[in-house]
């Protein structure tokens, strides 16, 4: 069964592989390994996607901002994984992005020009990367009436037209760690929540149940240690975290919102500022790279300066004033970089805040290339791996799993596809509702039909949303129950939906969320 677990009961004594961490990069790492055969066990603290792999843009980026900095095996490597990931392993989870950088008078000739020879570069990573133009289109010129067309609300004065690009998004971040950790079920893996290692013991682990409070001793022939920005917990690696903030404007903010627009910061050549419109009528914008010193805490806070600076940035390109009272939503993530700067890096590029208050970009500085650490003594080494992007998580995991030296098969997970994957045209012939086959591919009808063989209720009934803005509904709740591992109602709003980043929403989700809860455990 493709089923998430939880706790020690049943887990084995001995394994393969044990990956410590559940974020993206260790459920690639779970089903990367099971998928060549070896046996796997997979825990988590937490849950899954507890950490920064929930806390991204929920883009599936093509690696541009990294050809900016030179920094072209960075982008060659997003370029190849974001390809994989919209045409072959998770179609169903991903799409285009229109990506408007608007000719604004901020932005001058040169820098026009520069932007477009990176436009022009980025798509020829695309092509080297092997993704059809149908997946991606080719980047362009557009006019001015265009521009205002797909970002009705920017200030028009000075503007001179736009570059539209393309890049890929994700329906939700922590739905593909959910459908990625399910996927390595389904290759053998057994993957648990709420199990901590406690340490590692040169022969395995020692676990601990965070539900009973039982420890328990687990033999391994590898640990591959992903837990990212906490990897420091387990084994001696210095990490620099950086914390990307981003914002949620309420739906109507910015109505009208048909393409992701990049605004630059004032006074900076190469730093902007996204905003981009979901689904749901609401607009992301981030993001911040702010150095975070200090305790890593579980769940990270946006700071009233980050939130300032990224308000003050959209305010300068928008008709529309933007206020505090827009924003109905802010998160942040802790991005696990080493502690290795450029060689290049300027004396004003060190951490701390600019003056007048800007973010500075002490961390901007640190690559974004991951980096795999083998350690430990006695016959069981620890494979530590840091670093890297959520686009990247499946390259990462074959080098993990590459480094543990098991002498396993080649890596499958190239063309593998998630559970629920299939091509774009067979997914837009399913009947399904759009809202379901968006989260759940073809296996939507699944979902609906496990949801009402639970409860008994009516399609009607599970269908309902949970409010008229939340297509969140009972039967993707109970689903998340029943087979993706879900045990409260933090699992089913902040990892299985993304119903959390809004506390308004999701106090209106909550009672569904327990009902749903109360129906599966009914008995």
């Amino acid at each position: 069964m493709t089923r998430l677990g939880h706790g020690l009961a049943g887990l084995p004594d001995h394994t393969d592989v044990l990956v410590v961490g559940l974020g993206v990069t260790g459920a690639g790492v779970a089903l990367d390994a099971a998928a060549r055969g070896l046996h796997v066990v997979a825990v988590d603290a937490h849950d899954v996607a507890f950490g920064t792999s929930r806390w991204s843009s929920k883009l599936v980026h093509g690696g541009l901002r990294y050809l900016a900095r030179m920094q072209v095996g960075v982008a060659r490597e997003s370029a190849v994984e974001r390809g994989i990931l919209m045409e072959t392993t998770a179609p169903h989870l991903t799409r285009a992005m229109p990506m408007l950088l608007p000719l604004m008078s901020s932005v001058s000739r040169p820098q026009a020009g520069i932007a477009r020879a990176g436009f022009a570069a980025g798509d020829l990573l695309r092509r080297v990367a092997g993704t059809d133009v149908d997946t991606l289109p080719r980047p362009r010129r557009i006019s001015r009436a265009e521009v205002l067309t797909l970002a009705p609300g920017l200030r028009d004065a000075g503007l001179r037209g736009g570059l539209l690009s393309w890049d890929g998004q994700l329906e939700d971040d922590a739905r593909l760690v959910t459908c990625l950790a399910r996927t390595a079920v389904a290759e053998g893996a057994s993957v648990r929540t709420r199990v901590r290692v406690l340490e590692t013991t040169g022969t395995g682990a020692l676990l601990r149940d965070e539900l009973t409070g039982e420890t328990r001793a687990v033999t391994a022939r590898a640990v591959v240690n992903a837990t990212g920005v906490w990897a420091g917990d387990l084994v001696d690696v210095r990490l620099r975290p950086s914390r990307g903030t981003h914002l949620v404007l309420g739906a109507g903010t910015l109505p009208g919102l048909a393409a992701a627009v990049t605004v630059p910061v004032p006074g900076e050549t190469n730093r902007f500022v996204f905003l981009l419109p979901q689904s749901d009528g609401r607009v992301f914008v981030g993001l911040t790279d702010e150095p975070a010193p200090g305790p890593v805490p579980d769940v990270p806070e946006p700071t009233e300066t980050e939130i300032g600076f990224l308000l003050d940035v959209v305010a300068a390109a928008f008709d529309r004033p933007l206020r505090r009272s827009d924003v109905v939503g802010a998160y942040a993530g802790l991005r696990p970089l080493l502690d290795v700067a450029r060689p290049d890096a300027r004396p004003d590029d060190r951490p701390g805040t600019r003056p007048g208050g800007r973010p500075g970009r002490g961390t901007a500085d640190l690559s974004r290339q991951h980096a795999v650490l083998t350690s430990g003594t006695g016959p069981c080494p620890v494979v530590t791996v840091v670093g890297g992007k959520l686009t990247t998580y499946r390259r990462m995991a074959e080098d993990a799993v590459d480094a543990t030296g098991l002498g396993a098969g080649r890596c499958r997970t190239r063309d593998l596809p998630l559970l629920g994957a299939a091509p774009r045209a067979e997914l837009a012939r399913l009947e399904q509702p759009s809202h379901l086959v968006r989260r759940y591919g073809t296996e939507a009808a699944y979902v609906l039909d496990d949801a009402r063989a639970v409860t008994g209720l009516s399609e009607a009934e599970l269908l309902a949303p949970a409010a008229p803005h939340l297509p969140v509904t009972l039967a993707d709740l109970v689903f998340g129950v029943t087979h993706e591992g879900a045990l409260d109602v933090d699992d089913l709003l902040d990892r299985r939906t993304r119903v959390g980043l809004v506390s308004a929403d999701r106090e209106l989700a909550r009672p569904l969320a327990e009902r749903a809860l109360a129906l599966v455990h009914a008995d």
